[in-house]
């Protein structure tokens, strides 16, 4: 409802303005909402691939890997700690 204050705009005045667009590009109104259609289609495909490809990037990766890179013997360093 903003964007349409922001230009004020009657409701009158829109379906005007939706009339005259019907009448200018009615005819190929279906070839553009095919074509909308199918690139909204490409763009949502396009996004998961992209996810899957920084998925499989980051399981492949083994410094992304939550792994220790060494055991810490924890009872054994608060001893040393202690007796110190």
């Amino acid at each position: 409802m903003d964007f349409l204050a922001f230009f004020n705009l009657s409701t009158g005045e829109i379906i005007v303005i939706c009339v005259v667009a019907l009448i200018l590009f009615g005819g190929s109104l279906p070839m553009i909402a095919k074509n909308l259609g199918k690139s909204v289609v490409e763009f949502k495909k396009g996004i998961k691939d992209v996810k899957d490809d920084i998925s499989e990037a980051a399981s492949s990766d083994p410094k992304l890997e939550n792994k220790p890179s060494r055991e810490v013997n924890v009872e054994k360093s608060e001893r040393e700690t202690v007796s110190k």
